[in-house]
């Protein structure tokens, strides 16, 4: 199975403190090896570059785990090559295209996101579009 996370479930990742939340379980199924996570690197700038540029986030991310999530991340996440290519509108919010286009390319089963422009479309080709309730709920549990 084959996942694509939105760059907001990793920042809720770093700044949940209960361990058994959906984010932390979406995150764990993905670094665990449950899943194959996917990752572009445009995924990570934005990640990174959020974090650093919303105050609120800096006060409560340490960057130390921000940056042993991503080194964690780029080491077992398959990375999607970067996209020359102008992507198309495919949202009302031009930022959240380039997502949708790597989930393509990467050929991803699930994107999981909590971003109602996206879920909105509910699948793009075969990849289908949910939120951390529904990965959970009924992808994740219904496999084990």
């Amino acid at each position: 199975m084959r996942v694509l996370l939105d760059a907001n479930l990793f920042i809720s990742y770093l700044l949940t403190p209960d361990r058994d939340s959906l984010v932390v379980q979406v995150v764990k199924a993905g670094v665990t090896g449950e899943c194959t996570l996917l990752l572009p690197a445009a995924l990570l700038e934005e990640f990174s570059q959020r974090v650093g540029v919303k105050p609120y986030l800096a006060k409560r991310v340490l960057s130390a785990d921000m940056e042993e999530l991503t080194r964690i991340l780029a080491t077992i996440a398959e990375i999607i090559p970067e996209i020359k290519r102008p992507i198309p509108a495919l949202t009302r919010d031009p930022k959240d295209d380039y997502l949708l286009a790597y989930a393509l390319v990467g050929q991803a089963d699930y994107l999981v996101t909590g971003d109602q422009d996206m879920l909105e479309l509910r699948q793009l080709g075969k990849c289908q579009i949910v939120t951390p309730r529904t990965f959970v709920d009924d992808i994740l549990e219904k496999r084990n």
